[in-house]
């Protein structure tokens, strides 16, 4: 009789034979037979199952992985509600274009369309967020769906859905009856771009009086290429704010972010721009943010990409490295102009800020000092995974990347309770480096069950929870549009006991003080192998609202300039017009 192997077996070793070695789910009637082989390979130590408290934290941490690691995520919840609560990372997944599979469980074949209980038409509810989406009908093609659902996920960069009835997992098939199309599979790379193209662009950008280099994800891997083009050709360097860990904090040109997760030097320079260098980004408040009559170069090893948010002038299909270097190799040298110049004063000028800001120990405790701790004990190789809010915002102005940290968040869909989930996809990935999980309360408060599967499986992150007892970012947006608070109190939950309850060790902070202390026990408990939870009472003062400075004296009065700079201790803060009038 030949050799046969149950067919969820075979779809876990096709898994594993893509290079996945942790899967995230919870487990549940119609999906308890890929629970059976899941634990059978398991035991052999082949992968690891998590077992999170909620599946939307399985769905968001399996996206972390892919955005960490590039390797494909992979998570799975039973029928019904299992599935629903997967649909938030679906969408994550896509937004931010993350290699993802989802495996979701269905009521058996003689009760599908029956209206059984939990029974859903999962094909439909994935339909729009899936690359790929398919429902399983026989046991023998279970592991070549999924293997086919994974292929897909990588060529189209997006989440891939596997709905499977759950009386075809346990159906023993030939064990000769699949094969994986890992070890042939080649991911597939751009061309660099030709000559032409390439001394058109520089022709371009030699003419333009304020040129910026404007960087997304697509050039991680590059980054000692774009600095040295942007010494050569005099571009200051603008970053979206997924790509904020490419370039190293104190990189003179480095500017930071544009609009409202931003920084000032940023916002200003692409105010004045006449030439935009738009670099492996998809970055989609251009079309509102960036000025239509900039000239417009990009490069995106993506076509879809090429011309998407503004009017191209010159459009490259091309890997950023390769085109990179070639524009090195093709350029000479220019004589430093007085608008890169100015922009590095403007940028040293928003540095000091901020650094005043991290040193302020006097009046109640604000959120700079805190990332001033957060820098001192970050290892250089740290990996930051960040919330949404304010959050964000403070984490892409204030952390000091290094060039080797990685910075990453819930980009173009914005989930809120995405840090706790991605530092553990982080922590599980690279288990000898030092990770941070950075969360506001509202956040916090949407995930906060699963500290404990930290505890469970000895993740030693440390947990930075900014608690200012209500939706800060929400609040912000409600007084610029003029209207009263309203809906943002979040109460005043102790999270260091929540933490202390889940079995991660909790802290206190409330004062300045005691920040010192507080993140050097984390270093300490962290050390031993645990995780730990900083929970940190902080002010609920707005963070300068960079996309909306009151300091121009051309557009504002000196009574409004004075009211501002008082607001936000902004009294040393000059304008990038200023700095180019001196």
């Amino acid at each position: 009789m030949a050799n046969t192997i149950s067919s969820g077996v075979a779809m876990v070793q096709t898994l594993e034979s893509w290079g996945v070695d942790h899967i995230y789910g919870i487990p549940g009637g119609s999906i308890n037979n890929v629970m059976y082989a899941l634990r059978d390979e398991e035991e052999a130590g082949r992968i690891k199952y998590i077992h999170v408290r909620h599946e939307e934290v399985g769905s968001l941490a399996a996206v972390s992985d892919g955005r960490v690691t590039g390797k494909i995520g992979v998570a799975f919840g039973s029928a019904g509600p299992g599935a629903t609560h997967l649909f938030q990372g679906a969408y994550d997944a896509k937004m931010d274009k993350v290699p993802t599979l989802f495996l979701v469980g269905q009521v058996g074949h003689g009760q599908m369309n029956m209206d059984f209980f939990q029974e859903q038409d999962e094909d439909r509810l994935f339909g729009d967020a899936a690359i790929y989406n398919r429902t399983v009908t026989t046991a023998e093609q279970l592991p070549h769906v999924v293997d086919e659902a994974i292929r897909q996920a990588y060529v189209n960069h997006g989440p891939s859905v596997v709905v499977i009835p759950n009386d075809l997992a346990g159906v023993q098939i030939p064990a000769d009856g699949y094969y994986s199309a890992a070890d042939n599979f080649v991911k597939a790379q751009a061309p660099a771009p030709s000559d032409d193209d390439v001394d058109a662009a520089i022709s371009l950008i030699n003419q333009a009086k304020k040129p910026v280099l404007y960087i997304g994800q697509g050039t991680r891997g590059a980054a000692d290429e774009v600095m040295a083009l942007s010494k050569k050709l005099n571009l200051p360097i603008i970053h979206a704010a997924l790509a904020k860990d490419i370039i190293p904090y104190d990189f003179p040109a480095f500017l930071g972010s544009s609009l409202r997760v931003s920084t000032k030097p940023a916002n200003e320079a692409l105010a004045e721009t006449d030439l935009i260098f738009f670099d492996g980004s998809n970055f989609p408040f251009a079309e509102i943010w960036f000025n239509p009559k900039a000239k417009f170069i990009q490069i995106d090893n993506n076509p879809a990409m090429l011309g998407k948010r503004h009017k191209t002038d010159i459009a490259m299909w091309a890997d950023d490295k390769k085109a990179l270097t070639k524009f090195i190799d093709r350029s000479d040298q220019v004589i430093e102009s007085k608008w890169y110049k100015d922009n590095i004063a403007n940028a040293d000028n928003w540095r000091d800020y901020n650094e005043k800001m991290m040193n302020k120990t006097d009046g109640d405790l604000r959120f700079e000092p805190v990332f001033k701790e957060i820098n001192r004990i970050a290892k250089d190789d740290a990996l930051f995974s960040v919330d949404v809010g304010d959050i964000t915002m403070n984490a892409v102005r204030l952390i000091k990347s290094t060039g080797k940290q990685r910075w990453f968040t819930s980009g173009l869909f914005a989930t809120m309770g995405s840090g706790l989930p991605g530092a553990l996809a982080a922590q599980l990935s690279f288990p000898d480096r030092q990770v941070f999980s950075l969360a506001g309360d509202g956040a916090e408060s949407m995930v906060m069950q699963d500290l404990i599967t930290q505890t469970m499986y000895k993740l030693p992150i440390i947990n930075v929870v900014f608690k200012n007892d209500e939706l800060g970012f929400i609040v912000d947006e409600q007084e610029d549009e003029g209207e009263r608070r309203f809906g943002v109190s979040l109460g005043g939950v102790d999270f260091a006991k929540v933490a202390e309850a889940h079995g991660v060790q909790g802290i206190s902070v409330t004062e300045v003080s005691q920040l010192k202390k507080a993140f050097d026990d984390a270093v300490e408990i962290t050390a031993g192998g645990d995780p730990v939870l900083i929970d940190i009472q902080i002010t609920g003062e707005r963070p300068i609202p960079a996309e909306k400075l009151e300091i121009d004296s051309e557009t504002n009065s000196a009574e409004a300039i004075a009211r501002f700079k008082k607001r936000y201790y902004a009294e040393d803060l000059k304008t990038l017009k200023e700095i180019e009038r001196e």
